[in-house]
């Protein structure tokens, strides 16, 4: 539920609103225990975001450090190294296979 929540702060270029909106959204999803709200929830669902989203927005434009800024592509070939490290080769799709 919350693959979406991740660091944002320090990367050049820096995080997009829409980045920001997908972690506040799966932040409340979290929090709420729901990823759909009810119709009776929606609106306090909605305005939950619209407050994460601005919250975190402010968080990471507000943050300095001294460190350089992280480059988007060397992270994601770095995870893809921590995801075969931790699930070992490429899984086979179990999609279409009559034994399962």
């Amino acid at each position: 539920m919350c693959r979406n929540i991740r660091t944002l702060a320090n990367f050049e270029p820096p995080a997009t609103d829409d980045e920001i909106r997908a972690s506040a959204l799966q932040f409340v999803r979290k929090l709420s225990g729901v990823s759909r709200p009810s119709r009776g929830n929606e609106a306090v669902f909605d305005r939950a975001v619209e407050e994460v989203t601005a919250a975190a927005r402010r968080l990471v434009h507000s943050l300095q450090t001294s460190g350089s800024p992280r480059n988007r592509e060397e992270e994601a070939r770095k995870g893809r190294e921590r995801s075969l490290k931790r699930f070992g080769g490429e899984r086979e799709s179990v999609a279409g296979d009559p034994s399962r």
